[in-house]
């Protein structure tokens, strides 16, 4: 189960999410099969079927075989991020 942040260096919404994206990463760490990640998305190009219109954008992909990005819509706050993973996540019980 991954979370991949899609993010542009310039942008305030960008670095405002940083630390909250970090504090989210924190308090999966418990969980190895749960991982945060991010992107520079004005250096690399979003992978096929990854639909970045925007910055800061976050895709949710779960641990199923072929599995398409779920986009993360909710609170750019690290609790909210945190919990919407853990209840998304296919490889925790």
């Amino acid at each position: 189960d991954v979370l991949v942040e899609f993010y542009a260096p310039w942008c305030g919404h960008c670095k405002a999410l940083t630390p909250e994206f970090a504090k989210a990463a924190k308090a999966l760490a418990e969980q190895p099969t749960l991982v945060l990640a991010k992107m520079d998305a004005t250096a690399h190009d979003p992978p096929a079927g990854f639909d970045v219109q925007g910055y800061p954008t976050l895709l949710f992909v779960p641990a199923e075989q072929g599995a398409a990005p779920i986009p993360y819509d909710g609170e750019r706050q690290a609790g909210p991020i945190a919990e919407w993973v853990r209840a998304n996540a296919k490889s925790v019980a």
